[in-house]
């Protein structure tokens, strides 16, 4: 049945009776794919008879669907004809693991950092009152824990304004936190609020009896009462959106029910649906830690994913714990990823230090400024790419007062499998011009633990420490020290050609490249900073000594450390060129890392060919201004 399916118009022709078919249908292709490449499997079960309803009710794309955070949308994908491409899910040529406007006109935007789909909903719905195209809807889902972002409830306080907004907002509870509405007074007492009789009498009451304020808020303490007793979630209502539910969200006619009332209320309302995350598929319900919301590559009879290497967050989880039983002192923070950002551990050895916010970074790096205020050291573990999020709390509330918070980035740099809205690219630019913050970038395991231990024992402002995704990279041991910097390869020469400045991981890089340099006869340096920011005096000397410097990052070119080190060398007079070698300055398509660093030319090989000609253009002799005409 699922193969039949092209679009939401073939999902609105099936009978009821077929749809549990196809439901069925939806689950195993989900576990199939998953098992092979690994993705978000438990939110996706969750939401399958939630989504057929969604397309049975509202017309996609003419009602924009809207998915919060995005990476519950992969039924939603099946269902809106794209199911060849899930035989490559999150593989270079195959489906994004997001909503993609260039996969199609179904997916409205691509939004994959939490809580942004109620500011969507709230715009769109605006534009289609003032456009006059009245019987479009907006349709935001909700959940996975969206609702702890603080922008999604500013965005409600502004839906909430608008009484004729066209919004159905769709709360994807998959908490357990409440037990469904049944039987006929809950349906009716639904049926009633989103009733427009209904408002109009509560409206000519409280105009006639306006004046009596006492005995209107006594009939209105009534209504609520009741409600109370039938729908426990009633803050919704309080902040003025009419509100649904709750509802068995694998209830599919229920759920079509509901939202149909909602949609032909003509304002903004409310639909609480319960469901259960990895529904369908016992390993994922019975899986404790998370219901397998994310998980790689696995087996589909027991559900074990299949062994992993060794990773750069297993190395500052274990760290953690160590720095946790030396120093009272240090608190853990995470932002709703407690176990992909390594503090698991930590938790369980520390349960009083260790604080989850929520999707909420912009209040994670305020309450670890008012913690390190009260002297504790906070460690904020998060993914870069969220990090954007809190630059202002970063730059105002924590470096501002020379705080001593210490930053954990994960996957920093190019990751590859979640697309352009997880590559981990613009930290290194954006954390330049913050005052008083110190950046570490270790290129190994050991270097993690050295520079972790560096950046805690700072008390006088924040630092921050970033790593990729992924297997560990090989341990370099440094050849010597240049001040504070890991001399990695003396360039045998007296007056070397290049100065190869490896940021991090790409010290790799940069050591690969220096021995394909030296076998044609170029003579090469390599250092990595250890500290990227601020940078060490004595590359200034190091930089006069060579005729070229390239520094290789993994972030985006502008603004980066390659920029760094360039103003660093003007301001000291040295006039030796500076070649920047990382991430060009777009969004980057869904690959695996190592793919997408040859196509971007972040490897040793192509950054050896590049300095080979840079290097033969130098030495060239300059044409004159007669010859070129």
């Amino acid at each position: 049945m699922l193969s039949s399916i092209k679009g939401p118009e073939d999902v609105r022709r099936l009978g009821a009776a077929q749809l549990p078919r196809l439901a069925g249908e939806i689950r195993d292709k989900l576990v199939d794919s998953c098992a092979r490449f690994g993705g978000h499997l438990g939110p996706n079960l969750g939401v399958v008879e939630l989504t057929i309803a969604l397309h049975r009710v509202f017309d996609s794309p003419r009602d924009p669907i809207i998915w919060d955070t995005g990476h519950q949308a992969y039924v939603h994908k099946l269902l809106t004809g794209r199911l060849a491409g899930f035989d490559a899910l999150k593989q270079e040529g195959g489906l994004s693991g997001y909503p993609s406007q260039a996969e199609s006109e179904h997916d409205f935007v691509e939004n994959s950092h939490a809580s942004t789909a109620l500011s969507y909903a709230d715009g769109l719905g605006k534009a289609f009152k003032l456009r006059g195209e009245r019987e479009r809807r907006v349709v935001a889902i909700i959940g996975d824990g969206a609702l702890t972002g603080g922008m999604a409830w500013e965005a409600l306080n502004n839906i909430a304004a608008i009484k004729d907004l066209p919004v159905v907002i769709v709360v994807n509870d998959n908490g357990r936190s409440y037990s469904p509405t049944i039987g006929g007074l809950a349906s009716h007492l639904s049926s009633l609020r989103v009733n427009r009789r209904y408002e109009d009498m509560l409206e000519f009451v409280k105009d006639k009896i306006g004046n009596v304020p006492v005995l209107y808020d006594a009939l209105h303490g009534i209504k609520k009462g009741v409600k109370d007793v039938i729908a426990p979630q009633v803050m919704f209502e309080d902040l003025g959106l009419k509100y649904l539910g709750p509802i068995d969200g694998h209830d599919e006619q229920a759920m079509e029910a509901a939202l149909r009332k909602a949609r032909d209320f003509g304002g903004p309302v409310i639909v609480h649906a319960l469901t259960q995350k990895g529904r369908g598929y016992s390993p994922a319900e019975n899986h404790d830690e998370d219901q397998m919301h994310g998980p790689g590559a696995f087996d589909k009879s027991t559900g074990l994913e299949k062994p992993k290497p060794r990773i750069w967050t297993d190395v500052f989880s274990e760290e953690m714990v160590k720095l946790g039983r030396e120093r009272s002192d240090i608190v853990g923070i995470t932002a709703a990823m407690l176990h992909p950002v390594g503090l698991a551990a930590f938790a369980e050895a520390y349960p009083e230090r260790i604080y989850d916010v929520g999707i909420a970074e912009q209040h994670a790096l305020t309450s670890a400024a008012g913690l390190a205020l009260g002297g504790m050291h906070p460690v904020f573990a998060v993914y870069a790419t969220f990090l954007n999020r809190g630059f202002d709390q970063l730059l105002m509330d924590v470096a501002l007062h020379k705080l001593p918070v210490t930053l954990v980035l994960d996957r920093a740099g190019v990751t590859g499998d979640d697309g352009a809205s997880h590559n981990g690219m613009w930290d290194l630019s954006i954390l330049q011009v913050v005052p008083g913050l110190r950046i570490a970038v270790p290129r190994d395991g050991e270097r993690i633990v050295e520079l972790l231990r560096e950046a805690v024992a700072t008390t006088d402002g924040p630092t921050v420490l970033r790593y990729p995704k992924g297997a560990l990279a090989e341990t370099i041991e440094p050849a010597g020290k240049l001040g504070e910097m890991d001399l990695l390869r003396v360039a045998e020469s007296d007056e070397p050609d290049v100065l190869l400045v490896g940021v991090g991981p790409m010290a790799h890089i940069c050591m690969d490249a220096a021995k394909l340099l030296d076998a044609q006869g170029i003579t090469a340096t390599v250092v990595d900073p250890r500290w990227v920011k601020p940078l060490d005096a004595a590359l200034v000397v190091a930089a006069g000594a060579h005729k070229l410097v390239a520094v290789v990052e993994d972030n985006g070119k502008v603004g980066g450390v390659g920029d760094a080190v360039s103003r660093l060398l003007r301001e000291a007079d040295v006039d030796v060129p500076v070649r920047s070698y990382g991430i060009p300055q777009r969004f980057l398509d869904h690959a695996k890392r190592a793919k997408i660093l040859g196509q971007i030319g972040l490897t040793g090989q192509d950054l050896a060919r590049e300095i080979t000609e840079a290097i033969a253009k130098r030495g060239a002799p300059m044409e004159s201004p007669s010859a070129r005409n």
